[in-house]
């Protein structure tokens, strides 16, 4: 199957890449595909060296599959194109993702919905994909009618500027900034831009992408998204209220027997999840499970993720092998 990463230079479409090798995808034909200034460089895949096409070209070369993470606008403009030639998209960009005819997917929560027309196929923000994990099962059994999430994001999120700063900092080196103010040793409760009722796009994105997954407009979301200086991944301290009573009991035997979720829940030994130990891999881990002692039907936990890898990466090529299996592309 021949496959296009478009945004082959960056770091999400390198883990793509890295992510494609890794899971044995059935790529006969990788096409690294960037923007203009970026063509005819080389990228790796598989060890061999490829060169960088544009996206004229990747899109005459016809691929089954084009994986997208090069912004929005890339994916406004080029998206209907891929997708008018009969390419199957899987866009990372927030571009599609609020679209009411555009599916948005995490594979172990709602693959179920991709219709075999659907040639553009969303996938999700980093941080809702791997809270909606975790929701997903609870939801299923108790009915969640509201969530209260604040964020501790990495720098990943932000790009390889934003990496390039924090390392610059620690070395003591003046350089480019991606944010504002200083990352390392600090945490900035700014992602992505101010909205006019006070939040940040990122923090709204999380409300309204939660509902459209869980096919539920009645669970109110509310965020607050910080980003702090890690590497590893992103972490969630989460608190859910439902519309039943449960058992921590429960809840943590419906978690450990989510596929994708991982419990890591042993305070007595210090077991919980951190972006150090998630870094790299493709689960979701959930810990320090507790009731919410001051209202009913409510609990605490923390979830933490690789935001290149189950955040982006990941999520979109199990997608892509979801419709391979279903014979939704062949």
């Amino acid at each position: 199957m021949k496959v296009a990463v478009v945004g082959a230079t960056g770091l999400v479409g390198s883990k793509m890449m890295q992510v494609l090798a890794e899971r044995k995808f059935p790529v006969t034909g990788l096409l690294a595909v960037a923007s203009p200034k970026s063509v005819g460089k080389e990228v790796l895949f598989k060890g061999t060296p490829l060169k960088v096409i544009g996206m004229e070209d990747a899109l005459n070369a016809k691929p089954a599959i084009a994986l997208f993470s090069a912004g929005g606008a890339t994916s406004l403009e080029w998206a209907p194109r891929f997708a008018a030639a009969g390419i199957t998209v899987i866009d990372n960009s927030s571009a599609w993702r609020m679209d009411p005819k555009i599916p948005l997917v995490v594979p172990e929560v709602n693959a179920g919905i991709i219709k075999e027309a659907d040639k553009i196929i969303a996938n999700p923000n980093c941080s809702t994909i791997q809270m909606v994990m975790v929701l997903k099962p609870l939801h299923d059994k108790y009915r969640i009618r509201r969530v209260v999430v604040s964020t501790y994001q990495s720098v990943t999120g932000t790009g390889v500027k934003a990496v390039t700063q924090m390392e610059n900092e620690r070395k003591g080196i003046v350089g480019e900034m991606a944010y504002k103010y200083p990352i390392d040793q600090n945490a900035l409760p700014h992602i992505d831009v101010f909205l006019e009722n006070g939040y940040t796009r990122e923090e709204m994105k999380m409300t309204h992408e939660t509902k459209k997954i869980l096919a539920d407009n009645t669970i109110a979301v509310t965020a607050t998204c910080v980003r702090i200086p890690t590497m590893g991944g992103h972490s969630e301290s989460v608190n859910i209220e439902f519309e039943q009573d449960f058992s921590i009991e429960e809840v943590r035997r419906l978690l450990s027997n989510t596929p994708g979720v991982i419990l890591q829940d042993d305070v007595d030994n210090f077991v919980y999840p951190m972006p150090l130990t998630a870094h790299e891999r493709d689960e979701t881990f959930v810990g320090r499970i507790r009731r919410d002692e001051t209202q009913p039907n409510t609990m605490n936990c923390w979830i933490v993720s690789d935001n290149l890898r189950k955040g982006a990466a990941t999520n979109a090529i199990q997608i892509a092998e979801y419709l391979l299996k279903t014979g939704l592309v062949n």
